[in-house]
C-alpha cells in the first residue's frame, strides 16, 4: 500500500526532520528517499528506497546496475543516488587523508583505501611514499589495468621515490573479484619490486592487496 508523503505528519517527514534535527538523526531509508523525491504509483520514495536497501547489502554497494533493477527508479533518480553517494566517499577521503600519516601497520592502510576500491572493475595500483620515520609524504595512482610486470614497471615507482626523497614504500593494488589471495603475478611483482628496492636503498615495507571487507598483506603473512 503507497501512503503519500502529504499523508505523513508534517514532522515526521524526512526533509522536515532533517532541517529540524539534522541529516545525522535520520535512517537510511530517510536518506534516500529525500534523493528519490517522488515515487510511482505504486510506491512512495520511502517505499522505493527500502527496495534499494534491500537489493544492496550495504550503501557502499549500490551501484547503477542494482539500482535499474528497482521499478521507478529511472536514469536521473540513479544519477542522482551515485552522485551523493560518491560526494559522501570524496568527503570521507578529504577527512581521512592518508598524507602525514605515520604507518604503522596494513590494517591504517586498509581503512584509507577499501573505501576508495568499491565498485572498481579493473586493478588499481597505488605506492604510498614514505620518509625515514614511516610518515606519508605522498600517495600516488601509477597503474590501471591487469596487473602483470610490462605494466607495473618499476621504473615509474622507483622514479618518485627518488623524486621526494622516499626512504620507503608500500605498494597497494585491488582485486576487483573481491579474492585478496595473490596471484602468481603479485607475488612475482612483490619479489621484484623488493629486489630492486634494496639494490637502490629504498625499502618496500609491504604490498597490501584489497578485496571484499578484508585485505591480504605480503608483510603480515611473511612473504617479505
Amino acid at each position: 500500500m503507497k501512503i503519500k508523503m502529504k499523508e505523513i505528519p508534517k514532522a515526521e517527514r524526512p526533509v522536515e526532520r532533517l532541517i529540524a534535527q539534522g541529516a545525522e538523526y535520520l535512517s537510511n531509508e530517510d536518506l534516500l528517499a529525500i534523493l528519490i523525491k517522488t515515487g510511482t504509483r505504486e510506491l512512495s520514495a520511502k517505499q522505493l528506497a527500502t527496495l534499494i536497501l534491500k537489493e544492496n547489502e550495504t550503501i557502499n554497494n549500490i551501484n547503477y546496475q542494482t539500482l535499474k533493477k528497482i521499478k521507478g527508479i529511472g536514469d536521473t533518480k540513479s544519477a542522482v543516488i551515485l552522485a551523493a553517494l560518491e560526494l559522501g566517499k570524496r568527503a570521507q577521503k578529504t577527512i581521512t587523508s592518508i598524507n602525514n600519516i605515520k604507518i604503522t601497520n596494513a590494517e591504517i592502510v586498509y581503512n584509507y583505501y577499501k573505501d576508495i576500491f568499491i565498485d572498481k572493475k579493473q586493478e588499481y595500483f597505488y605506492c604510498v611514499y614514505l620518509d625515514s620515520s614511516k610518515m606519508v609524504i605522498k600517495e600516488k595512482l601509477l597503474f590501471i589495468g591487469t596487473l602483470d610486470y610490462s605494466l607495473v614497471h618499476p621504473r615509474e615507482i622507483f622514479k618518485e621515490a627518488y623524486n621526494i626523497s622516499a626512504s620507503s614504500i608500500i605498494c597497494i593494488h585491488n582485486h576487483p573479484s573481491g579474492n585478496v589471495l595473490p596471484s602468481r603475478n603479485d607475488q612475482d611483482i612483490t619479489t621484484k619490486l623488493i629486489q630492486i628496492g634494496e639494490l637502490l636503498g629504498i625499502k618496500v615495507i609491504d604490498h597490501i592487496i584489497i578485496g571484499n571487507n578484508k585485505y591480504y598483506s605480503f608483510l603480515e603473512n611473511g612473504d617479505i
